[in-house]
Parts: structure tokens; C-alpha cells; sequence
């Protein structure tokens, strides 16, 4: 037998090895081996063919060893990075270890740990009257006031927010003044389970969601554009209460890690354990355990950040790209790849429906939905009709043409007083600065006409 292996490591193209006869039952598509490289090196590769003969001339070395009981990759998730190979100019094997969850290259053998929960660190009731007594511990008064602002929280979010604060909570915990407590998904989604119930849906949400289902079985990508609070999760949720109906898995992307918690909170009290987590949050070994449950068929429904477009979610038939036109679905550290772009090609290679979700979408998908390669989905009103927040513009080349009074610094004399009221009636103002330090236009504020350079 002979196998096509992409070392993981940054060369290009990939190297044709022998199988020895007591290591081929062990060999499928898109397994983890052991081969030599180089003079006196062993690497980590990964099979992604199967030659029918040798290269000419050459004399090849045999596979060492597999490093796990079964593929890591599906046949289609190796589809997908050969084609990421081919399109990003990435080495393939770069692009095959970028996709693992962190640690599992430094395992021998996918087993995983074992999913553990999540452990909650709360104040006791007799918490608030202890803080006075804290003096001579400002470690422990610390963690303690912290907690009593927060409530019941991860120990993980307190371990951020106080590195060292470890044996202070362990002292608090003596004291009696915390409670430390494991819990598992499981039980997560019993406690969530009131709020599992789905709402009625507008009439807009009804026809996108028709539409959607019509599409079930085949590879469509839908661009659903709908104004903030409009409703676009439920619809994310629903799509694939029916895709599970049906046995099938599903994939949400989303931009940021901080918006991982509430939106697989929802997910979790819709459905349960059966969805997996993937961000750069969890520790290793939860991400390797959350990964595991996905690729053995535990969990169905996988929530995370860019890199969870890899996920092996079995039986694939949505996948949702939450706010499609942020930036950070861009990977530019290490082998580049675009999360948005990669899940219309996954969705393509697993006859799965795409939907690409966004208030102000990307010129890209606009275009696309304009040429007809995308089906559009609108939801133009806000849940219950609430009504949007009021926006003026102010023009700033009227304000600094000769003989207009500009507020000191550079501002408007409409934002000054409007921040100025907003102060004396006792509420908060944000002034949002998007730019800093650097133009990427020059406009003459006499009249407006923006300097081009005749090159």
C-alpha cells in the first residue's frame, strides 16, 4: 500500500510513503502517522491519498507508525483543506495541524480526556458581612468584593481576573465565605431548560425559515439580512431544530470569543448537551474533549470562533456564519484562510444549507446575492416593532468651511450640547473613536473635493 502524506511542517506539496503490511488496517483517509523526514528526523503527517504507484526513480521510506485509533478528518474536511491548500497557497500539512484542537499533536492516540464540566465559584450568604474582617488580607478581599459584584461566575473568569488568586479563593473557600462547584453541560441544560421553549415566529421569520428548509438536502447559501434585534438567532435555531429533527449536525460560526457564551447559551437551552464548544477559551484538554465529542457523534452541533470551520460535525446540513461581515473571520497568524469564504465551500462539499447572517453585510455577499449565486432573506423589522434608535449625521465639511464655529477639539457644536445635556441629566455618553492617528483620505475643507493621486 501506498499512502500520500502532508508533513506537518511549513514545505510545500506532499511525500508518497510505504505501508508495512502489520500497520494497513490501521490506515484510512485523513489519518495521523508517524513518518520519517529528513536525514534522521521523525514527523508528524497526515494521509490525503492513496497513489496507485510509486514515483518514478525514487526509493520510499515506510510509515513508522498511526497515531490514533481512527481519522481525525473526515474524507470531506480533507477535501475542504486540499482545497484551502490550493486556493490560500498554504502548506497542506500546516493547514491540517492548524485544524486539530491545540495539544492533541503532542497525544498519542485521539482517546481524549474526559469531559469534566465546568467548574462556578459563588460568594456565600454570610459573604457580604465578612469583607470588614478581610483587612489583613487584601488578596482574599479582593476576590471577594470581586465576587460579590458578579455573583455566581466560571472559576475560569475569576482566574483571569486575578492570575494569582488562587490560594485566595482556597482561602475563602476554608472560611466558608465561597462555594466551589462542578458543573457538567448536562446538568447546565437542565437549569436552562425553562427557557428551551421556541418562540413564535414574525411572519418574516416564517418565510425565511420556509425557504430555508426548502433547501435541506442540497447546498444553497442564503445571505439573511436583518436589522439589529430583528430576530435573525431564532432563525439560526429553528434551521437547525429541523436539520436535528432530521439526524443531522450543524455549524455555527461566530466573529469574537466573547460572544461564544451568550450565543451557545441560547443554543444549550434549545438543545441540551448535544452542542459542542470550540474557542481558544477553553483550556486544551476541553477543547480536545469538545472536539472529541463532536468527531465521535455525541454532540451534533458545533458553536465556536474561525477556526471551528474544521469542527467534525457529522451528517453536516447547516452551517451558520453569525455576523458574516467581521473582519476576524480573516485568519492572517499562522496559514490564512477566511472562515466566511471556506464555510461556502464546506457547505458545497457536504450538500449543506449556508446562511450568512448580518445587519450590514460585506460588499462581497451583497454582490453575490445581486448576481443570484446567494438567495436573499429579509427581516426588516424589529422584534414586536420596537423601534430603532435615531441616528443624525452631522456633515463636517459644512462645519469647517470659513465663517462655521467648531466646537473646541475638533467637534461638532450638535455633539458638544448633546453630550453636554446627556451629562446634566444624570446618563452616560460613549464617543466612539474609530480612527486614530493616520487619514485614509485628504479633503479640503473648503469645499469638500477629496485629492487623488494622479497615479
Amino acid at each position: 500500500m501506498l499512502v500520500e502524506v502532508a508533513v506537518a511542517a511549513a514545505v510545500r506539496g506532499t511525500f508518497t510513503y510505504r505501508v508495512p503490511a502489520a500497520l494497513a488496517p490501521g490506515i484510512a483517509l485523513g489519518q495521523r502517522v508517524a513518518v520519517p523526514f529528513g536525514r534522521s528526523r521523525r514527523a508528524t503527517g497526515y494521509v490525503v491519498g492513496f497513489p496507485a504507484a510509486p514515483p518514478d526513480g525514487r526509493e520510499l521510506r515506510e510509515v513508522a507508525a498511526v497515531l490514533d485509533p481512527f481519522p481525525p478528518f473526515t474524507p470531506r474536511l480533507v477535501e475542504l483543506i486540499r482545497w484551502a491548500e490550493e486556493y490560500y497557497l498554504v502548506p497542506p500539512g500546516e493547514l491540517l495541524r492548524a485544524a486539530l484542537p491545540p495539544g492533541l499533536n503532542a497525544r498519542r492516540g485521539a482517546a481524549g480526556p474526559a469531559r469534566r464540566g465546568v467548574e462556578y465559584v459563588a460568594p456565600d450568604a454570610a459573604a457580604a458581612g465578612a469583607v470588614a474582617s478581610l483587612a489583613r488580607a487584601p488578596a482574599q478581599r479582593a476576590v471577594l468584593e470581586y465576587l460579590l459584584a458578579r455573583g455566581r461566575i466560571p472559576l475560569e473568569e475569576l482566574r483571569r481576573a486575578f492570575p494569582h488568586g488562587r490560594p485566595a479563593v482556597a482561602a475563602l473557600a476554608r472560611r466558608g465565605l465561597v462555594q466551589l462547584e462542578r458543573e457538567t453541560p448536562v446538568a447546565r441544560a437542565g437549569v436552562l431548560a425553562a427557557a428551551a421553549e421556541a418562540p413564535a415566529l414574525t411572519p418574516a421569520q416564517a418565510a425565511a425559515l420556509a425557504e430555508l428548509e426548502g433547501a435541506f438536502g442540497t447546498f444553497g447559501t442564503f445571505l439573511l439580512h436583518g436589522v439589529t434585534g430583528s430576530g435573525k438567532t431564532e432563525v439560526y435555531l429553528q434551521a437547525i431544530a429541523r436539520a436535528r429533527a432530521a439526524g443531522r449536525g450543524a455549524l455555527v460560526l461566530v466573529p469574537e470569543i466573547a460572544l461564544t457564551p451568550q450565543l451557545s447559551g441560547r443554543f444549550r437551552a434549545r438543545f441540551g448537551d448535544d452542542v459542542a464548544l470550540l474557542h481558544s477559551g477553553l483550556s486544551g484538554a476541553e477543547r480536545h474533549a469538545e472536539w472529541l465529542r463532536l468527531r465521535r457523534g455525541d454532540a451534533r452541533i458545533c458553536v465556536g470562533v474561525r477556526s471551528a470551520i474544521f469542527a467534525p460535525v457529522q451528517e453536516l446540513a447547516v452551517i451558520v456564519v453569525d455576523e458574516e461581515h467581521e473582519g476576524s473571520f480573516k485568519q492572517e497568524d499562522g496559514p490564512a484562510y477566511h472562515a466566511r469564504d471556506l464555510a461556502v465551500v464546506r457547505g458545497k462539499l457536504e450538500d449543506a444549507v449556508v446562511i450568512l447572517g448580518s445587519a450590514t453585510p460585506s460588499l462581497e455577499t451583497l454582490e453575490n446575492a445581486r448576481r443570484g449565486r446567494y438567495r436573499r432573506l429579509e427581516l426588516p423589522r424589529r422584534i414586536d416593532d420596537r423601534p430603532l434608535p435615531a441616528v443624525e449625521l452631522v456633515d463636517l465639511r459644512a462645519l469647517r468651511r470659513p465663517g462655521t464655529e467648531l466646537a473646541p477639539g475638533l467637534l461638532s457644536r450638535r455633539l458638544v450640547d448633546a453630550v453636554a445635556e446627556t451629562v446634566a441629566a444624570g446618563q452616560q455618553a460613549i464617543l466612539f473613536l474609530n480612527r486614530r492617528g493616520y487619514q485614509t483620505l485628504v479633503v479640503c475643507e473648503g469645499c469638500g473635493e477629496e485629492a487623488r493621486c494622479p497615479e
